[in-house]
């Protein structure tokens, strides 16, 4: 069979039975045999054929905490994985907390809930709050940092992705005093952000161009591709917002991960409700494949 159906649910939760495996095979008029589980609980694969029948299964399992993914079988697995930082492999919103220490809480949160959403131009949103944390002591660096975050899963995607000869990117719109040390703390091969100038150790409000906004994520993913001599279409990327869409649109899968709705429309995949590790049940990784839980 030439395509895949994969359900997933949330690792807390494993709400995925046998009730709604089979209800997705019939609607598909794949046989017993199409059906294998990855994760008991979590996530299952049903090969099959008809393509059309896709929304069918989606209708059968409306209101259930699960997610439908169909794709081609062949190529699911990825060599490149290219990921957005913030709400996405984390759960902080740097500038955020930086602004709350800068007395600037409100406006700056305003101003990024309206850029992830895509209602302003990321570069020029993210230097009107850059420039609002003027002054603020590079001490706040290390005070933000230490509330890290770490979504679930993040971990395991990333260990097992590396463990099978993948290389795992960080590329993110925030700030690279943040993502190199959370390519280190979940072992991420590359980062890439944009750089805070910092004078007699407080910020200056300015950015040290380049400026990484929708078109540098896209165009990391390209360098990124060539020189690992691949395709894009055996690249995954994963996102959350409005500065993800270029990218998730480039790459073989673009995944919006409990995203905004513009990154929703520009992705081919969306989980709304697995963790991170739905990245590895998408690729066929089995439970017994994943490193780092």
């Amino acid at each position: 069979m030439d395509s895949v159906l994969t359900l997933i649910a949330n690792p807390c939760t494993r709400d995925l039975d046998d009730s709604m495996i089979e209800a997705a095979r019939e609607a598909l008029g794949a046989p017993p045999s199409s059906v294998a589980w990855l994760a008991p609980g979590i996530a299952c694969d049903i090969a099959f054929n008809n393509g059309e029948m896709v929304s069918a299964v989606r209708e059968r399992l409306d209101g259930a905490a699960v997610d439908v993914i169909a794709q081609p079988a062949r190529g699911r697995c990825k060599i490149l994985l290219v990921a957005d930082m913030e709400s996405t492999v984390i759960a902080n919103e740097f500038v955020n907390e930086l602004a709350e220490l800068a007395g600037v809480g409100e406006p700056v949160a305003a101003i990024t809930e309206r850029a992830i959403a895509g209602e302003v131009d990321f570069a020029e949103a993210l230097g009107k709050r850059v420039a609002m944390l003027a002054g603020l002591s590079e001490s706040a660096l290390d005070e933000v940092y230490e509330n890290i975050t770490v979504l679930p899963g993040a971990r395991a995607l990333i260990a097992t992705m590396a463990a099978h000869g993948a290389h795992a990117a960080l590329v993110s719109g925030g700030f690279t005093c943040f993502t190199e040390r959370v390519r280190t703390l979940l072992g991420f091969h590359s980062h890439d952000a944009n750089t805070l100038e910092v004078t007699a150790h407080h910020l200056s409000g300015e950015l040290i161009p380049p400026i990484i906004d929708r078109v540098g994520k896209r165009e990391r993913l390209d360098e990124l591709c060539g020189e690992l001599g691949i395709a894009r279409h055996q690249a995954m990327a994963v996102g959350d917002g409005a500065n993800d869409i270029d990218m998730l649109e480039a790459a073989g899968m673009g995944v919006a991960f409990h995203a905004m709705p513009a990154a929703t429309a520009a992705a081919n995949v969306r989980i709304d409700h697995g963790d991170l590790t739905a990245l590895l049940y998408l690729q066929g990784y089995h439970a017994r494949d994943i490193r780092g839980i």
